[in-house]
């Protein structure tokens, strides 16, 4: 088994644990892209056109006007209904019936997860996915129970800093960009990059309330974790923090 270090909130190092035997498991991007494709698939929304669009009402053009015999309507004389002409319908509209879903077998999924949680403990793909850490810091980051009892977000950010993965937060600030296209205009104006995942004992730690406010930090339960949150977007190797709590129960898991 693999030990890693121990950090306390000034940073210094407090011992050392073994990971967990999910952390042995071999590494599958491609079994990961496929599950976390799946998962958003399974998360999109039907959507489709009115059943009746471009077919308002309409008139029939004879011949002898003077003008092409397409469908006309009734109000201003433009060309309507037909696919071919502006103004039309649309020739095959997106259908609400249509089935998005993706499915993935039990087993895929569940080493999909187990991949992506040991694929965190390589520090090479931590690096190559962009993350930004100490030299010399062990990942996964674990870190001593007293930083569950933080509340206050700046005593958390210091306590990051001295770790060593406060610059990581500063990445995800600084890679905030305006999306292009109209998702400005459909509430979803900026991306974001995400930072790195802080794993907690339980929902009822405080720490949770200090660390939601933090750009581009995901706070979860190892009961929590999936292949998404894991290797967001299906890239894997995100830089994980646990408690050392969280650790332990990740491990009975």
């Amino acid at each position: 088994m693999a030990k890693v270090n121990v950090y306390n909130k000034s940073g210094a190092s407090a011992g050392e644990v073994e990971l967990p035997a999910v952390f042995d498991t071999e590494f599958r991007p491609d079994v990961i892209r496929k599950a976390v494709n799946a998962a958003q698939a399974n998360r999109r929304q039907p959507y489709g056109s009115y059943k009746l669009a471009g077919h308002g009402p309409h008139k029939s053009v004879r011949s002898g006007q003077g003008i092409s015999r397409v469908p006309r309507a009734t109000q201003g004389g433009n060309a309507v209904f037909s696919p071919a002409v502006v103004g039309g319908r649309r020739a095959h509209p997106p259908k609400v019936e249509k089935n998005w879903s993706e499915k993935v077998n039990k087993q895929e999924k569940y080493l999909a997860r187990a991949s992506a949680i040991a694929a965190c403990g390589i520090e090479d793909a931590v690096r190559t996915r962009g993350h930004q850490f100490k030299e010399g810091l062990t990942v996964p980051v674990v870190v001593d129970d007293a930083v569950e009892a933080i509340e206050k977000t700046q005593e958390l950010l210091g306590a990051f800093d001295a770790i060593g993965v406060g610059d990581d937060i500063e990445r995800s600030i600084d890679g905030t960009k305006q999306r292009p296209g109209k998702g400005k205009l459909r509430g979803r104006r900026f991306r974001q990059p995400k930072s790195f995942l802080f794993v907690v004992s339980g929902l009822e730690a405080p720490v949770i309330t200090a660390a939601r406010n933090l750009p581009g930090v995901d706070v979860a339960t190892p009961e929590m974790i999936s292949t998404e949150l894991a290797a967001p977007g299906g890239d894997a190797g995100r830089l994980i923090v646990f408690t050392k709590s969280a650790l332990a129960r990740l491990e009975a898991m």
